[in-house]
């Protein structure tokens, strides 16, 4: 169930910071609806898990910095049991095969055909990232993006990826909202507030419809890239994928709501319409669920979407302390811990062992400890979507605590 807020309809409970932004972006210039979702905190002006209609008009910062993040979850041919005895050495070989973090190559794919997209010559500013994006192409990145391995309700194991469009999205989201505010593509942004109100463009402007070509671009970048991190895990396994969830949730579509055509921005909120699919991840010591929309009254309100997964409720900052990074000897970077946080690796590490569920990487801001339960999630949503499979992790891949990566969301 949920209740209206100021005319946005809600679903799940959320802090007064994350409803201000909400009403902030359902206000703002050509809005014309808006609903946020069960997983919803606060991000950079406006909520993770808001969905806000927009007439003829796009909002890069609602679509945001990961541009296309999203996820891919496969049913492989194997049964779960069969693997379970080697899982560990499996997780080592996609720790070392995957790149993970920031400022690393896949070594694959320069020769994707996406890279004979048109927008690489008309949009030059995009142009200029291509040999980045090239070269981070099939890389997974830090924060909360990983791989999993996962075994559904009827035991078949399942591999799921969850990133975006890396170095690409971030640097091309960056480079419009610099563009909105008179300054240079390239120009180093000032610090903004994370309560600004959102940055909107005109569709009927060159510079939003050079926006929303662009971000269509940063679409097939992450669809391409997550297409590549799965083969590669199922290469690994020696498996076969029989079945395919593959959808964005930072993303925007054109699409009809009430008889009227509008621009949907979807941040951290998964698209549901009647009969489509979603795939959606909790944290890495909860469940994953693939979705199904369903067609009733609660499912128009929520403008066709639903949760992209379980929702923080503690800051990375909290949990994992504060950090310093400093080169050694040799070169490399090594964290400092200048004050804790309230989650310690052990605490972590029990949590899992609890779950049965194996880990490589990871820092404790992505701790089970900072997520709500996906479960509990999931059921305010119970009106709007229906759950087709239920998946319980069984290992988890992330970059190190180690490796920063400015492109996470």
């Amino acid at each position: 169930m949920y209740k209206v807020i100021d005319n946005i309809p809600v679903w799940g409970e959320h802090d007064e910071s994350t409803l201000s932004q909400i009403r902030r972006c359902a206000t703002g210039e050509y809005a014309g609806a808006a609903a946020l979702m069960a997983d919803g905190h606060k991000g950079y002006s406006m909520p993770i898990g808001g969905v806000v209609g927009y007439y003829q008009a796009v909002s890069p910062s609602g679509v945001g910095y990961d541009i296309a993040c999203g996820l891919k979850g496969v049913r492989t041919d194997l049964r779960a049991e069969d693997v379970k005895p080697r899982i560990g050495r499996i997780l080592d070989e996609i720790q070392r095969k995957i790149a993970f973090g920031v400022g690393r190559s896949s070594g694959q794919n320069v020769d994707h055909e996406l890279f004979d997209d048109p927008t690489w010559q008309d949009i030059r500013e995009v142009g200029k990232l291509k040999q980045l994006a090239q070269s981070q192409l099939g890389t997974v990145g830090s924060g909360n993006h990983f791989v999993d391995l996962l075994e559904d309700e009827e035991g078949w194991l399942w591999v799921s990826a969850h990133f975006g469009s890396r170095g690409l999205g971030h640097r091309t989201a960056s480079g419009f909202l610099n563009l909105a505010a008179g300054r240079k593509f390239d120009d180093k942004a000032p610090g903004e507030s994370m309560d600004q109100p959102a940055t909107v463009l005109s569709l009927h402007s060159p510079l939003g419809q050079a926006y929303m070509q662009a971000m269509e671009l940063a679409g097939k970048y992450a669809y391409a890239g997550r297409d590549y991190v799965v083969s590669q895990v199922l290469l690994i396994l020696g498996a076969k994928a029989t079945d395919e969830v593959h959808n964005h949730h930072n993303y925007a579509w054109v699409e009809k709501h009430n008889g009227e055509e509008m621009l949907v921005v979807r941040k951290g909120a998964t698209p549901a319409w009647p009969g489509q699919r979603g795939f959606v991840g909790g944290s890495m010591g909860d469940l994953s669920v693939v979705v199904e929309g369903v067609d009733t009254e609660e499912a128009k309100a929520a403008l066709r979407s639903t949760i992209h997964g379980a929702g923080r409720v503690m800051s990375r900052r909290r949990a994992a302390g504060k950090v310093r990074y400093r080169k050694d000897a040799q070169g490399r970077r090594v964290a400092e811990v200048v004050s804790p946080g309230e989650v310690s690796r052990e605490m972590m590490h029990e949590w899992l062992k609890r779950e049965g569920v194996e880990l490589r990487g990871a820092g404790t801001d992505e701790s089970p400890h900072v997520y709500r339960r996906l479960p509990q999630v999931l059921a305010a949503h119970a009106g709007s979507i229906r759950v087709l499979h239920t998946l319980k992790p069984l290992g988890v891949v992330m970059a190190g605590e180690d490796v920063y990566d400015p492109y996470k969301d």
